[in-house]
């Protein structure tokens, strides 16, 4: 058995690994007949690829390999396993071990995850249970350390790691570096609560990721200059490639909300694209068994006129060099036996997929499915103090505000002003607006806290939407057009501990319960996907959601201050371009 961090159990392990490499002893496995990609030189060869104790141990002469197993690849191309570079598993909705599920017979078998959702909610147990959970999992499963948690100190979450919280963990096996570093406005000016914990990564020589969105000149150069080294935020080819020219690898993603990959191609060329990678941020189960994970990207690029070598470069020996892993990311003599067998360099779907030398997935299925366990260290907690339907009321002393105004495909906002209808100091609902009512309710520390303001482009009438999964600080936020129905989503929210609720007329139409931190389900990715699928037809059908933006993947952005333009965190109305709050009301 292979450790996840890689190493080998022991040295008999590795004697028997010399001897079958040498030939003086029969391999485990074989693999025949197949096109087998070389990352290093960048070509297809024909070659018999042999597997024992879970590593590749070299190859023989086409059809002369000799093994116990040997199996007929038919022409397929063996191609290394594919690593998602940057993920929130808990933005799948999905548990550790049902995630796995997920992305393995895509052909994904290593992925670097940030928990900062899961971390934002329960602090350090959530990493700690993350690392339980992905311990026994098929999916060879890494983690960075969040390191902001809260994102930012406009929000309150449910946890506080500062810098001597993040000592021990980034010395565990499995955690390769610091997690993405959102407020970039602290780095840029130095101060010393972020660079504390950006020297803590750097005294144990861990990789430090970063989140710089429309970061330019001198403040990239500062960002750069603190040590970060990875960004997935880009959305322009210039802005690719100034981060390239920075030492930077950039991220290439392709979530559920966010899709850049084809908008960076045009800055991806044969002298830098070995500092590119893939990954997918935030992406839902309806996405991954529908299109694919990392498969996604690959076959997204190669479609657009990336070279498929390259492609699948990008997808495995990129990442690996940019994290350190050493044992994985190409077919090659004693690195790990995580490999696919590729139906075709067009589709990019999996005939089969090996992790640590064994089969576990086959055309589209689990082989052996990891099981689920409701962990108490994570359980949904919903600590609202105080919330009443007054609380949502908005009062205003003039009609003239600003609003957040939704941009379809991604989860950037501009900063927006309306004239709206004002009745005795109280905004009303206009139906010939497209304007409706957003509240985040505090539900981590007993606050009280509630935040009202107004958004603009969601197209919501007649009803309301809240959720417990709200990014970052994930307290509950709430979209419509009438208070009854708003406070009763949020009171569903609080009784059960967590998910997703949609109301109408007085009535809850859905529901879906995450009782992991408020964030997961305990259930499996067709059935996360049927409920999310179920929510967004009565959300586009019930509730008239624009069908130009994903109902709730949208709302549960609309609180993130790291993000432009305006965001609602529980503390009130933030413009992220100057990093604080602005009042509703334009003349304040």
């Amino acid at each position: 058995m292979l450790h996840k961090g890689g190493q080998m159990d022991s040295l008999d392990m590795l004697k028997e690994v010399i001897a079958a490499a040498s030939l003086r002893k029969e391999a485990q496995l074989c693999i025949t007949n197949a096109h087998v990609l070389d990352v290093y030189n960048k070509e297809w060869f024909e070659a018999d690829v042999l597997v024992s104790e879970g590593r590749f141990t070299g190859y023989a002469k086409p059809g002369k390999g000799r093994a116990h197993t040997i199996v007929d690849a038919k022409g397929r191309y063996m191609v290394p396993g594919f690593i998602d570079s940057h993920v929130h598993i808990e933005s799948s909705h999905a548990t550790p071990q049902q995630f796995s599920n997920l992305v393995v017979p895509c052909g994904t078998t290593t992925v670097i995850a940030d928990p900062h959702e899961i971390c934002n909610v329960c602090g350090l147990d959530g990493l700690s249970y993350m690392l339980d959970a992905s311990e026994k999992t098929a999916l060879q499963a890494f983690f960075v350390v969040p390191s902001c948690v809260p994102a930012t100190t406009f929000e309150h979450s449910g946890a506080i790691m500062l810098a001597p919280d993040l000592v021990k963990p980034l010395q565990h096996e499995r955690v390769l570096g610091l997690g993405e570093m959102m407020d970039y406005p602290a780095v840029i000016s130095g101060s010393s609560l972020v660079l504390d914990k950006l020297w803590e990564a750097k005294k144990a020589k861990k990789i430090i990721d970063g989140h710089s969105p429309a970061i330019h000149g001198s403040d990239l150069d500062a960002y750069c200059a603190a040590g970060i080294r990875t960004d997935h935020e880009c959305e322009t080819a210039q802005e690719l490639q100034q981060r390239v020219r920075r030492g930077m690898y950039v991220m290439l993603r392709e979530g559920s909300a966010c899709n850049n990959v084809l908008a960076l191609l045009g800055g991806v060329n044969g002298r830098n694209n070995r500092r590119c990678i893939f990954c997918t941020d935030d992406r839902q189960p309806m996405s991954i068994l529908s299109e694919g994970h990392i498969n996604n990207n690959v076959r997204l690029a190669v479609a657009a006129g990336l070279d498929p070598i390259e492609a699948i470069c990008m997808a495995t020996i990129n990442s690996c060099d940019c994290y350190h892993l050493g044992d994985r990311g190409a077919i090659a003599p004693g690195l790990r036996a995580d490999f696919s067998l590729c139906n075709n360099l067009t589709e990019f779907a999996m005939h089969q997929v090996y992790i640590g030398g064994r089969l576990v997935a086959e055309d589209g299925a689990m082989l052996v499915n990891d099981e689920s366990h409701l962990d108490q260290r994570v359980l949904g907690r919903m600590d609202v103090k105080d919330f009443t339907q007054e609380r949502l009321r908005l009062e205003l002393s003039d009609s003239h505000v600003r609003v957040i105004d939704i941009v379809p495909g991604g989860v950037v906002t501009e900063a927006g002003k309306a004239v709206v209808t004002v009745k005795n100091g109280v905004w009303v609902h206009d139906p010939a607006q497209d304007i409706v009512k957003l509240a985040v309710i505090e539900r981590h520390k007993g606050t009280g806290n509630v935040a009202v303001a107004l958004l603009r482009g969601y197209g919501l009438k007649g009803g309301a939407m809240a959720t417990s999964v709200a990014h970052d600080s994930h307290n509950i936020i709430v979209a419509g057009d009438s208070d009854e129905d708003m406070s009763l989503c949020v009171s569903h929210l609080i009784e059960s501990g967590g998910g997703m609720v949609i109301a109408k007329h007085g009535a809850v139409l859905a529901f879906f319960a995450q009782p992991v931190a408020g964030l997961i389900s305990m259930e499996d990715g067709p059935a996360i996907a049927r409920n999310l699928e179920n929510l967004h037809h009565i959300a586009t059908k019930e509730l008239h959601v624009s069908n130009k933006v994903d109902p709730f993947m949208t709302l549960c952005f609309m609180s993130l201050p790291v993000i432009p333009t305006y965001k609602l965190t529980d503390m009130g109305l933030f413009d992220v371009r100057s990093f604080s709050f602005v009042p509703l009301e334009l003349n304040k």
